[in-house]
């Protein structure tokens, strides 16, 4: 089977719990927030204002990836969302009700919207190129990598501008902790093998190219998802045949295991029966669990590959650099994606 040609990431920004500089994981709380930058030196104040907290996020993250990338215009933007702006869609039903649906003001609803984020960005640069949300749940950012691939495949464009993010506020972390989604305040670590996880968030944004530059850091080769699999093991299998690999080729497995003892065997029987004696590392303790998280982790992989510093003791110690990284992750076992990331 023919393997088609790489995608490169020449370059990635993020917005997160854990700062690149820092030399250990940031300790677990019940729920880790966004370090969060002094946005001035990203988006125009009179903008900043207007806007709610996981738009100012996403909208930094791109710039800084543009920046990083030394492009003043993309020729695409795609980003993924679950959550939206949850923080105007929250303001806006409280005023409903205080007000009781009476002398609305419409803007805080007109900003709840998910693709609030993708126009903002559009507005603050003045791109009018093609530019699309993907809200499709825990897919949302492997969609928009998906869509990202087969426009620059189809040269309708010469890059796209890709991002994943995700907030978590104080009524969305109190309504999903009643679904028994996290650990109590007193058990909170993802190491503990007991059930529930940590909260997170984060933003992450990729400059793709058909075209590799000075500045590539990393190769994307392949993206897939699966809703509700049977036998992921096999899956993986066949992925890797599909993109003309053995389990050997991998250099590392970054899987999502959380801390949650109800789901993370399910990486255990993967790396068991598709990828044995294959290096593996977890980033959930780095960013929390959150629906969009494999955005995360594809920053961090491309951390690695391009010999960033990253938290001590965070990879197997094998002594040389990993050159292939599969990224496995899942979301409460309903949605399954694998991201494929080779060197520069």
């Amino acid at each position: 089977m023919p393997t088609p040609p790489p995608i490169y990431l020449n370059a990635s920004a993020s917005i997160s719990p854990y700062a690149l500089e820092e030399t250990s994981p940031p300790l677990p709380y019940p729920r880790l927030r966004c370090i969060e930058p002094d946005y001035k030196d990203f988006i125009d104040p009179r903008m900043i204002r207007r806007m709610s907290r996981v738009v100012k996020i996403g909208t930094a993250a791109a710039v800084a990836c543009l920046r990083e990338a030394g492009v003043d215009m993309p020729g695409a933007i795609l980003t993924g969302t679950t959550y939206g702006c949850l923080e105007d869609t929250e303001q806006f039903l409280h005023k409903m009700v205080a007000q009781n649906e009476e002398m609305l003001t419409p803007t805080a609803f007109i900003q709840s919207t998910h693709n609030t984020i993708g126009a903002q960005i559009a507005l603050l640069l003045q791109c009018h190129a093609y530019n699309n949300t993907y809200a499709h749940r825990a897919f949302s950012f492997e969609h928009a990598l998906l869509d990202a691939v087969l426009l620059l495949r189809e040269k309708e464009a010469p890059n796209a501008l890709v991002g994943g993010l995700d907030e978590i506020t104080d009524v969305l972390y109190c309504v999903l902790s009643r679904f028994d989604l996290y650990k109590p305040a007193a058990d909170h670590a993802t190491a503990d093998a007991s059930e529930g996880t940590i909260a997170g968030e984060g933003a992450a944004f990729f400059l793709l190219s058909p075209e590799k530059t000075p500045a590539t850091t990393a190769q994307l080769l392949d993206v897939a998802t699966f809703y509700k699999p049977e036998n992921m093991p096999e899956r993986v299998a066949v992925f890797l045949q599909k993109n003309n690999l053995a389990a050997s080729d991998i250099d590392l497995l970054l899987w999502g295991k959380n801390g949650d003892s109800r789901y993370d065997g399910l990486y255990d029987a993967v790396a068991e029966h598709a990828l044995p004696s294959i290096p593996a590392a977890g980033f959930k303790q780095l960013c929390g669990e959150y629906p969009t998280a494999a955005a995360f982790a594809t920053w961090l992989a491309v951390q690695i590959l391009s010999g960033k510093t990253i938290p001590k003791g965070l990879l197997p110690n094998t002594g040389v650099l990993p050159k292939k990284i599969l990224i496995y992750n899942h979301f409460y076992n309903i949605h399954h994606s694998l991201i494929l990331l080779g060197g520069p």
